[in-house]
């Protein structure tokens, strides 16, 4: 049984060296666990925006009740926030370029389907809610961890 351990040494302290006095690890389970929810709200919100956006509001009626009763014009506008969100979801991280624009989208999105669960509640739509609260809270698991627990610096930052 040979049994093989990797020992990485931590890198010495001078003062020709920038340290940040914590240690980042390869594998950190919450920038794991904030990735996966931030790539599966952009893939809701984005398909969701895109769909609210482009198609006819006939065809949107046909599957949802309500942008038939509301004006065109809050449906678009509904669909093209959904779009910004979840591009600011993923590629200010990704690129590590305005990083601090993944909170605001997240906690933009936690407010939209705040929104959302009163718009659902007083057309008595009961079947939507859940929906609303599991998103919101996604939304505002990423804003919490990237304010605070796992947050991304910039590229640009000395």
């Amino acid at each position: 049984m040979n049994e093989r351990r990797v020992v990485i040494p931590a890198p010495a302290r001078t003062g020709l060296t920038r340290t940040t006095g914590a240690r980042t690890r390869l594998i950190d389970p919450w920038r794991i666990s904030l990735w996966a929810v931030q790539l599966l709200l952009a893939a809701v919100f984005g398909d969701d925006g895109f769909v609210k956006a482009m198609h006819p509001v006939e065809a949107l009626t046909e599957t949802f009740n309500w942008p038939g009763q509301v004006p065109e014009g809050l449906v678009r506008f509904i669909g093209g926030s959904e779009l910004a969100a979840a591009l600011g979801l993923v590629l200010p991280t990704a690129t590590r370029i305005l990083p601090y624009l993944t909170p605001f989208a997240a906690l933009c999105l936690t407010l939209l389907m705040w929104a959302a669960f009163v718009f659902h509640t007083m057309r008595g739509e009961w079947q939507m809610l859940p929906v609303n609260v599991a998103l919101g809270l996604l939304a505002a698991f990423v804003a919490w961890g990237r304010l605070g627990k796992a947050p991304v610096d910039s590229r640009f930052e000395d």
